[in-house]
């Protein structure tokens, strides 16, 4: 018999909740830790989408990175997803900046994906351990970068242009621009990410960094089917499937 407890108990252990930002909200956080799993969903956010796809699946259990409660709220109604997940009985962990900086987690998936070798993690004063990656990856120019972003992950990308041959890419899924110095102190030629705001594309002018915005969803979702494949390589007596989410964003021009 497998509990959600149990399978929050193996989570922390390659992806410890205690290395999670101070802002952040990792763990268990709907439902009932005694309760059996049978079937775990993963997905990358509880949407109304995600939480009917599972109730079909007869999900016990939905694995999120983002927290399905993230900011103190003062209602907790239906329309909620955590309220409509509880009334359906299905409990909720998340994994969210702890996997993001975890070994196998985020952000080493999106090296693998991107081709990225020998990265290491970008030391920063924003988390205690690091998030970020840095590793080698030879592109002649930032355009090439963009191409073979967009087509790895299924993507359009944004893009400031610091003119250099690309030899050394940092990469952080989702919102990465709190790193972007730190990227360029480790000597990264570019930095690729999720979201980028419009000052944070004029200080990477600024620094000589190129950067590629990949969108959040995009940069961060690849990491969802690594997540179950750890799950359930671990417990091989439960089912996990991937939940239905449709990107939020959708690219029209």
């Amino acid at each position: 018999m497998v509990t959600v407890k149990d399978i929050s108990d193996y989570i922390d252990s390659f992806a410890p909740y205690s290395t999670q930002c101070e802002w952040d909200n990792c763990g268990i956080l709907v439902g009932d830790e005694g309760k059996t799993v049978n079937k775990v969903g993963f997905v990358l956010d509880l949407t109304a989408e995600s939480l009917k796809d599972a109730e079909d699946k007869n999900v016990d259990l939905i694995i999120t990175h983002h927290p399905v409660i993230f900011k103190a709220q003062k209602s907790f109604l239906k329309g909620n997803s955590a309220f409509d997940a509880a009334v359906k009985g299905i409990s909720v962990l998340s994994a969210h900046t702890c996997f993001d900086c975890a070994e196998g987690g985020v952000n080493d998936v999106l090296c693998d994906c991107l081709g990225i070798k020998s990265f290491e993690g970008v030391p920063s004063e924003e988390c205690a351990v690091p998030m970020a990656r840095i590793g080698e990856l030879l592109l002649p120019s930032a355009s090439e970068l963009a191409k073979l972003v967009a087509e790895k992950l299924g993507t359009v990308c944004r893009v400031t242009d610091s003119g250099k041959e690309i030899k050394k890419v940092a990469v952080c899924g989702g919102a990465g621009g709190d790193f972007l110095k730190d990227a360029v102190n480790m000597g990264a030629d570019a930095y690729v990410t999720g979201d980028m705001s419009h000052h944070e594309f004029l200080l990477a002018e600024e620094l000589g960094l190129t950067v590629i915005a990949a969108g959040h969803f995009e940069t961060e979702n690849p990491a969802v089917s690594e997540l179950k494949n750890k799950v359930c390589s671990r417990f091989t007596e439960i089912d996990g499937v991937i939940l239905k989410q449709t990107n939020p964003v959708k690219y029209i021009g």
